[in-house]
């Protein structure tokens, strides 16, 4: 039964935990193994560990890394970053991960979720799409890769359409304009995909307080929350620290 969930993301670039601001300014968090052993005891729905520098500096993979996170991991685990073709997917899955994220590689090749949806099955590829306000008065919302370095060509309601008709199984919208900021997820772009989507898909970029995860919930049933800086840092210095909600307040905050 489909049901909304609370997933932490976690950001790798070379290969400690980072948080960003706006896809900037990175504040280094430490090792990103000792903060999935801290999330075992959390009982949380799902972690998401992202490799934010493969693709802009054409990495491979870090299948020693993400052998260990998949090995220490009690929680279903998605991993991304750097992933290009159905061979490196395959080998990710095999360590035991149980979703790919991948963003350019799709981005660059459509036709990839055709083709992996063939061999890992649709419910194991998660198209993950970076979104900027562009255009006059940021009327716009633009897909970025790379960063946020590159500006893509698709439309936002094309792109989501088309990997729709594909077979993806979920999709991660991530607003590069609210990263980190704390200040609340872009509502009004919830309201755009909502409207575009009927796969699974997870909300990310923004959560400040737990009132932010709930008024997400509220404005879509069954929803992946994602949650970067609330569950990462603590306090108006942003001092490392790994929380996640208890089972009753996390109850309180999906309605359960």
């Amino acid at each position: 039964m489909l049901r909304s969930r609370l997933i932490p993301f976690l950001s790798i670039h070379k290969d400690g935990l980072v948080k960003s601001i706006n896809f900037r300014d990175y504040k280094y968090l430490g090792d990103p193994i000792n903060a999935v052993r801290i999330f075992n005891g959390k009982n949380v729905d799902e972690l998401a560990v992202i490799d934010i520098s493969a693709t802009s500096l054409n990495h491979e993979p870090n299948y020693k890394l993400i052998e260990s996170i998949a090995r220490e991991s009690r929680m279903p685990l998605i991993y991304g970053g750097g992933i290009k073709d159905i061979d490196q997917a395959k080998r990710i899955i095999s360590l035991g991960v149980e979703k790919v994220a991948i963003s350019n590689g799709i981005i660059a090749n459509l036709g990839l979720i055709s083709d992996l949806k063939q061999v890992i099955g649709s419910q194991s590829i998660v198209f993950v799409i970076d979104i900027k306000k562009t255009g006059l008065f940021n009327s716009k919302y633009s897909v970025m890769t790379h960063n946020a370095s590159k500006k893509q060509h698709f439309e936002l309601g094309e792109l989501i359409q088309k990997a729709q008709e594909l077979g993806v199984g979920e999709i991660v919208f991530n607003s590069i304009d609210n990263d980190g900021s704390m200040n609340g997820y872009d509502l009004t772009l919830l309201n755009y995909v909502v409207s575009k989507i009927n796969v699974p898909f997870t909300f990310l970029g923004g959560a400040g307080s737990l009132d932010d995860l709930k008024n997400l919930v509220q404005m879509k049933k069954f929803i992946g929350v994602g949650v970067g800086s609330l569950f990462l840092l603590k306090g108006i210095y942003r001092a490392p620290l790994i929380q996640y909600p208890d089972k009753e307040t996390k109850e309180k905050i999906l309605g359960c």
